[in-house]
C-alpha cells in the first residue's frame, strides 16, 4: 500500500455520507408525495402503478443505506461520529421502509376505500420528510444552525399533530366500522403510516444530538 493510500484512510469523505444523506431523504420525501396522491387514488391500475412506484424509490434507499454502511466500513474518519451516521441513516431508512409497507399494505388487503384520516396522515407524512430532506441537507457544512433546529422542531410539531390524527381515526373505527375484517385492515395501514411519522421524529432526534455536538 502507498503513502498515498494509506493517508487515504484517514481522509474524512465528507461529500460521500453527506451526498448519500441528501439522496435518501430526497427519495424519500419522493416517496411521501407518491403515497399521499396513491391514498386518493380511485383508478386501481393508476393506484398499483405509483404503489410500484413506491417500491422502486423504497429499493434505492436501500442500495443508498447500504452504501452508507460500506462507507463506515472503509473510513478510518468520519465527518460525523459513527454512531449517527448509523443511526440517521437506519432512521430515515425505516421512514421509507414504512411508507412502502403502508402502500404495499392498500393491494396486499384490497382497501380500496379510505377515511379522511388516512389522507391527513399521508399529508403529516410528506410534510414531515419535506422538513427532513431540510434538515439533512443543512448538515453538509453546518453554517444554519437554526434553519436545522426549525426544521427539527416543526417535525416534533408534525408528529405531535400525526398522533392526535391516529388517535381519532382509530377511535373512529373502532366506534362506526362494523366489519371486522375492515377494522383489522385499516388498523394495520394507520399503524404503519403513524410510524412513519415517529421514524421521522426519531431521525429529527439524531440530528438535534449532532448540531449540539458539532455547532
Amino acid at each position: 500500500m502507498t503513502i498515498d493510500s494509506i493517508m487515504n484512510l484517514f481522509v474524512p469523505k465528507n461529500k460521500v455520507f453527506f451526498t448519500l444523506f441528501e439522496n435518501l431523504t430526497d427519495t424519500t420525501e419522493k416517496m411521501s408525495d407518491v403515497f399521499a396522491k396513491c391514498i386518493i387514488e380511485k383508478d386501481i391500475d393508476k393506484r398499483d402503478a405509483l404503489i410500484e412506484q413506491i417500491e422502486d424509490f423504497e429499493h434505492e434507499n436501500d442500495e443508498f443505506t447500504h452504501q452508507i454502511f460500506v462507507e463506515l466500513g472503509r473510513n478510518f474518519i468520519t465527518p460525523l461520529d459513527r454512531e449517527d451516521i448509523h443511526a440517521l441513516a437506519t432512521s430515515i431508512d425505516d421512514v421509507s421502509d414504512y411508507i412502502n409497507g403502508a402502500a404495499r399494505l392498500l393491494k396486499t388487503y384490497s382497501i380500496y376505500e379510505v377515511p379522511q384520516s388516512a389522507y391527513d396522515l399521508a399529508i403529516c407524512i410528506h410534510k414531515g420528510t419535506k422538513e427532513l430532506k431540510v434538515a439533512v441537507s443543512g448538515l453538509r457544512n453546518l453554517k444554519s444552525i437554526r434553519e436545522i433546529a426549525d426544521s427539527c422542531i416543526k417535525i416534533n410539531s408534525i408528529e405531535n399533530e400525526a398522533d392526535i390524527i391516529f388517535e381519532q381515526a382509530m377511535s373512529d373505527l373502532f366506534e362506526n366500522e362494523k366489519d371486522v375484517v375492515t377494522i383489522l385492515k385499516l388498523k394495520d395501514l394507520f399503524n404503519n403510516m403513524e410510524m412513519s411519522t415517529d421514524k421521522c421524529e426519531d431521525a429529527a432526534n439524531v440530528i438535534e444530538s449532532i448540531i449540539i455536538k458539532y455547532a
